[in-house]
Formats: C-alpha cells, structure tokens, sequence
C-alpha cells in the first residue's frame, strides 16, 4: 500500500493536490465544494481528486440527503503514518 500512496501523491500529475485533500480529511469530513474553497481549486478539479482517492480506497463517502461528505477510509486511517513520511521526504510539512 505504500507504493500506492508513493504513486498517487509522488508519481502522478496532481498528487500534491491530493495529499492536501488528505491532510484536510485527517481533521474532518468535508463536501467537495468545501474542498475546493479551502484549497484554491476548481470544484471539478477537486471531485476528480475525489474519484481518484475514492477508487483507490483511501476517500469514503457518507451521502445526507443535500450533501455528500468525504471522510478517511480505516485503509488510509492505518496508512497515515506512511503518508506523513511521504510527505515529509517530498518536503512539504
């Protein structure tokens, strides 16, 4: 699983980004549109991230009947202090 992080964050165009949504979920849920907002993005931009988190398993959803919101998965909950260290060898804090 460590290699899967490596490569969504580190190996592919947009893993900052994506790394940036995870660090916000670490902290608490939030709606796509929040995301955006919070990090400078375009919403589209920020539900691609989304799908590409949620297919690999790191992102999960709970719908209400207005809103969608993004939590951690307990896969990336386990994961995180490999995330951490990723993070911090590609010189982000």
């Amino acid at each position: 699983m460590q290699r899967l992080l490596w490569h969504l964050i580190v190996g592919t165009r947009g893993g900052i980004n994506r790394a940036r949504i995870l660090l916000l979920l670490k902290d608490r849920p939030y709606n796509a549109n929040s995301l955006a907002e919070e990090l400078g993005l375009d919403y589209k931009t920020a539900r691609h991230h989304l799908r590409v988190l949620r297919k690999n398993d790191l992102v999960m959803v709970s719908k209400e009947e207005h809103s969608t919101l993004y939590f951690l998965t307990p896969t990336m909950l386990r994961l995180w202090e490999d995330f951490e260290g990723i993070w911090k060898k590609i010189g982000k804090k």
